[in-house]
C-alpha cells in the first residue's frame, strides 16, 4: 500500500447524486417502471433504493412485492426510462463537481469513482460530460460480489489504488453509500442530495458538507 505524509491519499466519489445531479431521474423512473408492471410504489421506496446494489436490491423488491417479482424486467424498463430522461435533459453536474476534481488533481491526490452503475454506462456518462479523464480508476458494482451498502466496492477501490482505507475519503449522497464506505474503513463525507442524514447515519460521517468544494477545506484541515 502507498504511504505518504498526507493523511488523505485518495478521494473516492459516488456518481449519481454526488458527481452528477441524476439521482432525481431514478426517483421518477423507479415508480414509473413499477407502475408499468402493475405495482404501486410508495413515495419512500425510491429513496430506499439509492445506491442499493446486488443482491440487496432484488431481495428488497421481493420483500415489498413478493417472491415472484421480476427484478430484471422492471430494472431493464427503468433503465430505458433513465435513458430517455438523459436524452431529454442531459446529465447535469452537481455544484462544484469540476472544481473539486481539478483541485484534487492539482494537489496530486488520487481520484476514483465507486458507483452502483455498470462500467459501460458509467464510462458513457463520463465521456458525455467530459470527465472521462478526471478519475484514476473507475470501480463499478459489477466488479465486486456485493454492491452497496456492503463495503466490497470501497475495499476493492482501495486495493486497486494501493491506498489504505484509513487514508482514503469516500464521498457519498445516500445512506447506502455512506454505510458502504464506512464499512470499508474510509473517512466518509456526505454531500446530501435528496435527504439529510439522520442521527444514526451522522455517527458514521467524518463530515457533512453542503457542496463538493467544501471538501477542499476538510482536506486542508486534516
Amino acid at each position: 500500500m502507498k504511504t505518504s505524509n498526507r493523511i488523505v491519499d485518495a478521494v473516492i466519489f459516488d456518481l449519481d447524486g454526488t458527481i452528477t445531479d441524476t439521482e432525481k431521474y431514478y426517483q421518477k423512473a423507479w415508480p414509473a417502471a413499477l407502475e408499468h408492471f402493475g405495482y404501486k410504489a410508495e413515495p419512500w421506496m425510491a429513496l430506499e433504493l439509492r445506491s442499493l446494489g446486488r443482491p440487496f436490491a432484488p431481495l428488497q423488491f421481493k420483500e415489498w412485492f413478493g417472491e415472484d417479482f421480476d427484478y430484471d424486467a422492471v430494472r431493464e424498463y427503468r433503465k430505458q426510462l433513465i435513458k430517455e430522461e438523459i436524452r431529454l435533459h442531459g446529465i447535469p453536474l452537481k455544484p462544484g463537481a469540476r472544481e473539486i476534481l481539478k483541485w484534487l488533481r492539482d494537489e496530486g491526490i488520487t481520484v476514483a469513482m465507486a458507483t452502483a452503475n455498470g462500467l459501460r454506462r458509467t464510462t458513457s456518462h463520463l465521456q458525455r460530460i467530459g470527465l472521462e479523464d478526471a478519475f484514476d480508476r473507475i470501480i463499478c458494482a459489477d466488479m465486486v460480489e456485493f454492491g452497496k451498502p456492503a463495503p466490497d466496492i470501497y475495499r476493492y477501490a482501495c486495493e486497486a489504488l494501493e491506498v489504505e482505507p484509513s487514508r482514503a475519503m469516500g464521498v457519498e449522497d445516500s445512506p447506502n453509500g455512506v454505510r458502504s464506505a464506512y464499512g470499508a474503513g474510509l473517512k466518509v463525507v456526505m454531500v446530501p442530495d435528496l435527504t439529510e442524514p439522520d442521527e444514526e447515519l451522522s455517527k458514521l460521517l467524518y463530515a457533512r458538507v453542503d457542496t463538493l468544494t467544501d471538501i477542499i477545506g476538510l482536506i486542508k484541515t486534516i
